[in-house]
């Protein structure tokens, strides 16, 4: 699709405003978020999303906009799969319930920020060398096998590790031993510290990067265009806030998440390589936008039914060996 310079500057004019916005109505003051507001916030992303699908069907055609919903899906299903970690984070660093929505905002935007320069970065990479589609096809097919192998094994008693760049900046620069409302540095006795509240932003941002590893090459898959990848990317991840809230408490319940994104992983990674196969010469077939948004869909709603109806067999089963364990 042809993007002008213009349409880059209007998108990311359109995001930076609704990122204002989500914070000047919904983020600004610090609050507990409901179960009903995350709702509402949620359908006012996933709507957003989809007029914007709408814009690009009106202005490229089906193809693009076929690349869009199936480039956001795909995120938005790896991205749920980030908020087992973030919980971890939150957990670990007790932010109070009131400055959690405060601490994933800024996380995201320092998420986003950061995406854009590994886009910009993989873009390159694929205009270039076209053998790069074998990597990333690899790379994806070995994350869905280590996603299967970790979903395997029990991972409930796993603890968030600190990346490098936060160990650095907790050793090297002051801070305090509580939080200090919503402030990020405070000065006390003539010396700037930094609060946790900082720290704790700088670990969700950063630990995301650690997830576009493969949520990037997984989109490249899907499009080499690199406004869709953006743009797919930043409504996935502005509306993780309002997931977060929403299903936070569902998502021990999605035990069978992990199998449905290697599943889609793993999916990716052979379209890339035919691709690749195909760019080379090789008279191989290659996987449609249509047949993938498709499969990403079922094999979400299929992981889906199956998890809920896991959870629900496991939490009969606890409540039958209840008056087991009072009689003994």
């Amino acid at each position: 699709m042809d993007v002008s310079a213009g349409l880059w500057i209007g998108t990311i004019g359109v995001l930076v405003a609704l990122v204002v916005a989500d914070f000047f109505i919904g983020g600004r003051k610090p609050h507990e978020v409901s179960v009903k507001e995350a709702g509402i916030w949620t359908a006012v992303w996933v709507a957003l999303a989809a007029l914007f699908g709408g814009f690009l069907w009106w202005y490229g055609g089906g193809k693009p906009a076929g690349e869009f919903f199936a480039g956001y899906i795909t995120e938005k299903s790896l991205s749920v799969d980030n908020l087992f970690v973030f919980i971890l984070i939150m957990g670990k660093f007790a932010v109070p319930r009131i400055y959690q929505q405060r601490v994933l905002m800024f996380g995201v935007i320092i998420a986003l920020v950061l995406r854009a320069v590994f886009i910009a970065g993989g873009a390159a990479l694929v205009s270039q060398f076209s053998w790069v589609f074998y990597l990333f096809g690899a790379f994806l097919v070995w994350t869905a096998w280590k996603l299967i192998k970790e979903a395997r094994a029990d991972e409930e008693e796993e603890e968030f590790e600190e990346n490098r760049l936060l160990k650095a900046v907790q050793r090297r620069i002051p801070s305090t031993a509580d939080y200090r409302g919503t402030k990020l540095i405070v000065r006390e006795n003539g010396r700037r510290l930094v609060t946790p509240m900082l720290i704790v932003m700088l670990a969700i941002g950063t630990t995301d990067v650690l997830f576009a590893l493969d949520s990037i090459p997984a989109i490249f898959g899907l499009t080499q265009d690199p406004y869709i990848v953006f743009t797919a990317n930043a409504f996935a991840l502005m509306g993780l806030r309002q997931l977060y809230f929403l299903i936070g408490g569902l998502l021990k319940k999605l035990v069978h998440l992990s199998y449905g994104l290697s599943v889609i992983l793993g999916f990716i990674g052979v379209k890339l390589v035919l691709h690749a196969l195909h760019e080379s010469g090789v008279h191989v077939p290659e996987i449609s936008i249509p047949v993938s948004l498709g499969f990403i869909v079922l094999t979400l709603a299929v992981t889906t039914v199956t998890s809920l109806v896991a959870a629900r067999k496991q939490a009969a089963a606890e409540r039958a060996a209840e008056p087991e364990k009072i009689d003994a």
